[in-house]
């Protein structure tokens, strides 16, 4: 089977969770670059990686790379590239191109090269000068920065963040692949007692639960190379019977996830359902501060209102102390918290183990990472939880 080159694009600041996670599906990284982790793999990757990567956006295969200065080069040298392996002869390849501190300068004239340099291709390798474009959609990107040129093919679709499992939204969701990260970033196994207390809809309890469950995120919808000649059924059926080999029935887990906000528990509860997860979560409605306190070696993971989402900072800086305070009183747990909040550490209190720069969307914020004392052997946090959900 042939061997391909595949990026997994990814958000600013998860790079290395994306590393980790292509070695676990035993793909070993070749490069990185912002916002890229390179790998290889055959055809069944792209099942595999499509179906099992939590924080990246999107996976797509490399066509070609090279520099490029003016649009004549960069036309012949897309013209060069053997397009007709992907692309047949009734294929939808639309193109998308950006541009970044290069010699070419406009994405919009990048974008219109690139297709004609494709259909000049294909018009010799199909021998025809029109192309219908009814097929299956093989949608190219050409990413030019500081005058490198890459070209790919997306294996996705719709991004990675889309789980299948929200049917309902509300007000600012954190991306599931930010929220997937964040858990895979925090000391959090599931043994161990876990909690948003301003979870909003549930997205990092749910994918908490996913990672606990060993569940694969891409099982419960559909990608664009579902629909490639190049990518047999049997490899996407192959993948998904490893994928529900792989998961951990039955795992008894101690996630809870509370807001003050009915409407958005409601839709957690809900996308907990969808996800198959309606039994490994509690939801409840109530204030953080009134949290369930009474365990030991807890793991806490929140992304609290930054101003941004409330409107109000002298609110969210009443917040970021309320919940300093309350983490004083849990010695030995360890918490994780995601915000563009100014003078965050200032107003909770306390300075982070560990800070790292992310991106909640086009949002800048800040991971502070509280790092607590590891937790005996045979600790297990595995009981009924103290919650009255409240619908």
């Amino acid at each position: 089977m042939s061997v391909f080159e595949f990026v997994a694009q990814t958000a600013f600041g998860l790079e290395a969770v994306v590393r980790r996670e292509l070695q676990k599906l035993g793909y070993e990284p070749t490069g990185q670059e912002d916002g890229r982790v390179m790998f290889k793999g055959d055809a069944s990757a792209i099942c595999r990686s499509n179906l099992w990567l939590r924080s990246a956006e999107r996976v797509a295969v490399v066509v070609g790379r090279f520099p490029a200065r003016d649009f004549d080069e960069l036309f012949d040298q897309i013209k060069e590239l053997p397009w007709e392996e992907w692309i047949g002869v009734d294929d939808t390849f639309p193109v998308t191109a950006s541009v970044v501190r290069s010699t070419i300068r406009s994405g919009v004239s990048t974008q219109k090269m690139v297709k004609r340099a494709i259909v000049e291709r294909l018009r010799k390798s199909y021998t025809r000068h029109w192309f219908q474009e009814s097929g299956p959609e093989y949608r190219v990107d050409c990413s030019i920065i500081r005058d490198q040129v890459l070209l790919t093919i997306d294996t996705t679709g719709a991004g990675l963040h889309k789980r299948g499992y929200r049917r309902l939204t509300g007000d600012a969701p954190l991306r599931e692949t930010l929220a997937a990260a964040m858990v895979q970033l925090s000391y959090w196994s599931s043994n161990r007692f876990f909690i948003d207390p301003l979870c909003g809809t549930g997205t990092i309890p749910i994918e908490a639960a996913l990672i606990g469950r060993n569940l694969a995120p891409g099982r419960n919808r559909n990608f664009t190379a579902q629909t490639w000649r190049q990518v047999p059924n049997n490899l996407w059926s192959d993948a998904l019977q490893e994928a529900k080999d792989l998961e951990i029935a039955n795992l008894p887990l101690a996630i809870s996830g509370s807001d003050i906000d009915s409407r958005a528990i409601k839709v957690a509860r809900q996308s907990a359902k969808e996800a198959g997860l309606s039994g490994d979560i509690q939801f409840s409605v109530r204030d953080f501060v009134d949290m369930p306190s009474g365990r030991d070696y807890g793991v806490l993971i929140t992304n609290p209102p930054y101003g941004e989402r409330m409107g109000d900072r002298d609110s969210v800086a009443k917040l970021n102390r309320d919940l300093g305070e309350l983490m004083t009183m849990l010695e030995t747990w360890s918490y994780y918290i995601l915000t563009a909040a100014p003078y965050f550490e200032r107003q909770f209190g306390k300075r982070a183990d560990r800070r790292r720069k992310l991106y909640n969307g086009n949002i800048e914020c800040t991971f502070y990472q509280y790092t607590g004392p590891k937790p005996p052997i045979g600790h297990s946090a595995v009981s009924d939880l103290d919650e009255n959900p409240i619908d």
